[in-house]
């Protein structure tokens, strides 16, 4: 410690009389208060120059170059009684109430730059930082507060009398209160236009963090707070007589998750920074609590709602940001309908309605004419439309809303449609009114677009499975026609159609759709057939000349799925391709006269 005290000494401007001052005052120092070997300050081993002797070096250099004045400042003894609390903030809201909060209970608070001086100016009285450690903020602030002075008097353990000796000798007083937030690096890295490499850096914090964890460490005998949140909890506490050790862990929790959480947005922007692969060799997701839900799939499990707080995250929509207008509170189902029904939805161009019942979309329409799109889809299936989430991908207007509100299922043209939830971009004022009428438990969401290229997580017990999303669409892949009828473009445009909605359903999934509306699905079932089979009786009648799409191959073709989706009635089928037996999915459309066309894409959904 003292060859690094020697050296930041020496940074501080000084004439040759200054130097020489230092010099005599180093040979005019006892020998006694300079330590011979290490020494043992509070279990670890230091090369350390007592404050007492060096105070009077350091300040005679600093007092030149009136940087600070510590000759003023006498470290309070760490004897019970004297109450101190540091503070060093980015984040300065609701700093006076704190400070005055303090100031009132007959705390000395010790603070830092910016903090500091905004305590002043609240007319809080303020010791800073400098008058403790004897230097001035140096390397342009990197280093302010790392130093024993500092530290010391956060991890002494107040219950070792040999921590309370060092502490005495060396003149450091204790810390009863720690309050530190750390560098804006999150908003800084994530603001429009970014940010230059060299600014992000110098954007991480180190001795916040630093001052937080040994606050955390010695929770039992130092009061850690990061969130401005706690202050009035804080000063409650203070006030009272009782030590809640409980309490205290709280917030030691508080303060390491959030470092923990600063790191990894430290970690997740670096990785970016390096040009590495998409998915690192490392992965920490910093989540945040959003909402307590009152039961998770079924109500004996206990759930939650987090929202993840990864850089990635920032500003890419989805359905974790909606805003909810209206209704019930979000149960845990409710986010996984919402969400596929969300992610369907803003697949297509054009303007679209998409019915979602147990994460599957039943009805899916598009058209310049909104409400008869709404109305399509939920004649794709009426009773799984029933009770669904309805999803559009366009504005949700006075119209549309009292087409939502008053239209009648299709299966006895009374009963009112019923829904869980409304999801769309946005809502005109009077659209809102006339939907909040509908029900008063009928949940309205803003969303904005999910966007692509994120990478999708999914948990398995023990680990977590990570993929790239699923973005292709048509527009991105080769129908590439291997039959020897070719489909009519409003075949090709039926097949694109049902390509893109075929990608949403759980697999095994047949999707058949005509001109831009789904008239049947097969979803979920352990073989393709049976799929197929669900899809074709929900279609009915409207299955001839229809495109069908399946998500994948189709394993058989002769007395199995094509041949019966030939038979039919079917148009063209769209298919990955790829299986040993293309060769019969191709003589079998050429029997019956059907397109047949291979993407060379699979869309499984698990």
């Amino acid at each position: 410690m003292l060859g690094a005290a020697a050296s930041s000494a020496a940074t501080i401007p000084t004439t040759a009389h200054t130097a020489n001052s230092i010099l005599r005052a180093f040979q005019t120092t006892t020998f006694d208060s300079l330590s011979s070997s290490h020494h043992p300050i509070l279990g670890a081993r230091f090369h350390f120059l007592s404050l007492r002797s060096f105070s009077n070096v350091s300040t005679k250099a600093m007092s030149h170059s009136q940087t600070l004045h510590a000759s003023n400042y006498h470290p309070q003894s760490s004897a019970p009684g004297n109450k101190q609390a540091l503070i060093s903030l980015s984040d300065k809201k609701n700093l006076t109430l704190l400070g005055n909060g303090l100031q009132e209970l007959g705390y000395t608070i010790v603070s830092t730059g910016g903090t500091a001086s905004a305590l002043e100016n609240a007319g809080v009285s303020v010791t800073k930082v400098e008058q403790l450690t004897c230097f001035p903020e140096m390397l342009d602030g990197r280093v302010k507060t790392l130093h024993p002075n500092i530290h010391g008097g956060i991890l002494a353990r107040r219950d070792q009398k040999h921590h309370m000796e060092v502490l005495n000798e060396h003149g450091i007083g204790t810390f009863d209160v720690v309050v530190v937030n750390l560098y804006p690096f999150y908003d800084k890295v994530t603001s429009t236009g970014g940010i230059a490499f060299d600014d992000g850096i110098e954007n991480i914090d180190i001795g916040g963090p630093a001052m937080i964890r040994a606050a955390a460490k010695n929770h039992k005998d130092v009061l850690v707070v990061v969130d401005s949140q706690d202050y009035p909890a804080l000063l409650e506490f203070l006030k009272g007589s009782q030590d809640d050790q409980q309490f205290r862990r709280k917030l030691a929790w508080k303060a390491f998750e959030h470092v923990a959480s600063y790191d990894s947005a430290v970690s997740e922007w670096l990785w970016k920074q390096t040009g590495g692969d998409k998915i690192p060799p490392k992965l920490t997701v910093p989540l945040s609590l959003k909402s307590s839900l009152r039961y998770g799939e079924n109500p004996h499990q206990k759930a939650a709602f987090y929202v993840d707080k990864s850089l990635s995250e920032v500003n890419a929509g989805g359905i974790a940001n909606a805003i909810q207008h209206h209704g019930k509170e979000m149960s845990y189902n409710n986010y996984l309908d919402a969400d596929a029904a969300w992610n369907c939805v803003f697949e297509f161009r054009n303007p679209t309605c998409v019915i979602v019942k147990h994460t599957n979309p039943c009805g899916v329409a598009s058209g310049d004419d909104i409400l008869e799109a709404y109305r399509l889809a939920v004649k794709a299936d009426t009773v799984s439309a029933f009770g669904g989430i309805v999803a559009f991908n366009i504005e949700v207007d006075d119209a549309l809303a009292k087409e939502i509100r008053e239209f009648r299922s299709p299966t006895d043209g009374e009963t009112r449609m019923f829904y869980e939830i409304v999801v769309a971009p946005k809502y005109t004022e009077k659209g809102l009114e006339i939907l909040r009428g509908k029900s008063k438990t009928l949940r309205i969401l803003e969303a904005k677009k999910n966007e692509k290229g994120k990478l999708s997580l999914r948990q398995v017990g023990g680990g977590w499975l990570a993929q790239d999303s699923d973005d292709l669409t048509p527009q991105d892949i080769q129908f590439n026609v291997v039959s020897e009828k070719k489909p009519q473009d409003n075949e090709l445009r039926d097949a694109e159609f049902a390509w893109l909605c075929v990608k949403h359903v759980k697999s095994n999934a047949i999707v058949i759709a005509k001109d831009n509306r789904m008239l049947g699905m097969g979803s979920g079932q352990p073989n393709r057939l049976e799929s197929l089979r669900i899809a074709l009786r929900k279609a009915g009648d409207e299955v001839k000349g229809a495109a069908l799409a399946s998500d994948a191959f189709f394993p058989f073709a002769w007395k199995d799925a094509v041949e019966e989706a030939c038979e039919s009635g079917i148009g063209v089928i769209a298919e990955p391709g790829g299986s040993i037996r293309d060769g019969d999915a191709v003589d079998c459309c050429n029997k019956y006269g059907v397109s047949l066309l291979f993407t060379k894409v699979r869309h499984f959904r698990h």
